[in-house]
């Protein structure tokens, strides 16, 4: 396979390929600062709750859990999604976050899911665990990755977890051996395999969605706040998930938006 990348991005492309995920400082820390800025405003006025004096404080998010109920949280989380999914500046400023490095491994013609997710996971809270899967598993295209941004330092069992490729292929290559099985006992029998991601504030997550991941009741002391959306070229492959219902693009070149109008003249016969 010929390869004009340059240096850099092969040593981003490699790593990727090896660990299934990379960790970055983002490129733009305007865009993250307008992701954390208009989540915490979101939350104030969602929940009811006394902004705090510093409004960047990491504090007032790692113990909001002692804020609302837990029984709310739900319901809180979903309205502050459908809230910050209605501002167009927070899509573009979180695709910004992540820019560089989407250019890097995916293509500089993009596009983006829809709508961006948000989890909130309280301490002991076992009713906001996403247990281990694959994307591809349900459905979804190998041609898209997760931009996974936390609003807080995540680590410990405050995080998720993803299966390295390596360890991925033994599972694929017997994966008769495990279709039977229920996520639990699966997650079981390859925990020890598993990276745990160690990540701050400040930086990104992009991973390969179709390696299995997901993550366990959060036994620290804080909230995980984290948010993540999906992105894909324009022109690959898509899963069940299409373009104009899931999907949306947002980096079309010139030749490309003109090749998608074109229509070939009619000759009459």
């Amino acid at each position: 396979m010929i390869n004009y990348r340059t240096s850099i991005s092969n040593q981003y492309s490699d790593k990727f390929k090896k660990k299934g995920y990379l960790i970055l400082k983002t490129n733009n820390n305007n865009s993250l600062k307008y992701l954390q800025k208009k989540i915490l405003r979101t939350i104030v006025k969602e929940c009811k709750v006394k902004a705090p004096k510093d409004l960047l404080n990491e504090e007032f998010l790692n113990n909001f859990h002692k804020k609302i109920k837990y029984s709310d949280l739900n319901e809180h989380r979903v309205n502050i999604i459908r809230k910050i999914n209605q501002d167009q500046n927070f899509k573009k400023h979180y695709f910004f976050s992540a820019k560089e490095i989407l250019y890097t491994l995916v293509g500089n013609e993009l596009s983006m899911q829809n709508r961006i997710n948000l989890s909130i996971q309280f301490p002991n809270d076992a009713s906001s665990l996403l247990p281990l899967h694959s994307d591809i598993w349900s459905g979804d295209s190998p041609f898209e990755v997760v931009v996974w941004i936390p609003l807080v330092d995540c680590y410990g069992t405050k995080t998720m977890y993803i299966l390295p490729p390596n360890h991925y292929k033994k599972v694929e290559n017997n994966f008769k051996k495990y279709s039977n099985k229920s996520s639990t006992e699966l997650f079981n029998k390859i925990k020890k395999n598993l990276d745990w991601i160690d990540i701050k504030f400040g930086e990104i997550l992009v991973f390969n969605q179709a390696l299995p991941h997901g993550n366990i009741v959060n036994k620290e002391k804080e909230t995980r706040w984290s948010m993540n959306c999906r992105f894909k070229s324009v022109f690959s492959p898509y899963g069940d998930k299409k373009i104009g219902e899931f999907f949306e693009p947002i980096t079309l070149r010139a030749a490309s938006e003109i090749g998608i109008k074109y229509k070939l003249p009619e000759i009459k016969k």
